[in-house]
């Protein structure tokens, strides 16, 4: 018996067929990771505007909270660099201020507590109608990258419970 011939082109075949699978795998798994990585730095994006908004809204809540219990008048200072707005409530003397990129809120004389940071503009003042005036804050933060879809901005209204304006 005559020993049969081994095809030496079927097994080249076969580890160029392999190595082409391998790249293919390779490729799939590059695109794969790229994707994975822009998924979780969005998520991160995500969560940090999601608590920047939370923030803001809790901000404005304690804000509108704060000006319902108004018990005297409402005064506004506004300089260069800054704005307060003071007025007297039942804890004793609140000032809200705006500096530096940052709302502080103050009770009576104690120390200036950091209420919200990475604010772009703040702007509170009374907004006189007919039989009330309410108080209208206009904020905006800073978003976080250049590509920002959207303009945190954000409007809180509150009434004092008696016509209190300066």
């Amino acid at each position: 018996m005559k020993p049969r011939a081994t095809s030496v082109g079927g097994a080249a075949y076969m580890m160029i067929e392999c190595l082409v699978y391998i790249g293919v795998v390779f490729a799939l798994l590059g695109v794969g990771y790229a994707a994975m990585y822009r998924c979780i730095t969005n998520s991160v994006a995500l969560r940090r505007n999601a608590d920047d908004i939370s923030s803001a809204l809790h901000a404005g809540e304690r804000w509108r909270a704060d000006l319902r219990s108004a018990a005297g008048p409402i005064r506004v200072q506004t300089s260069a660099s800054e704005q307060v707005i003071l007025f007297s409530a039942a804890q004793g003397e609140l000032a809200y201020r705006f500096a530096t990129n940052a709302v502080f809120r103050r009770v009576g004389q104690h120390p200036w507590v950091r209420l919200l940071e990475r604010v772009k503009a703040s702007d509170m003042q009374a907004d006189p109608r007919q039989s009330v005036t309410p108080w209208r804050w206009e904020l905006e933060l800073q978003p976080r990258s250049k590509s920002a879809r959207i303009r945190p901005l954000f409007t809180f209204i509150a009434v004092p419970p008696q016509n209190l304006s300066k």
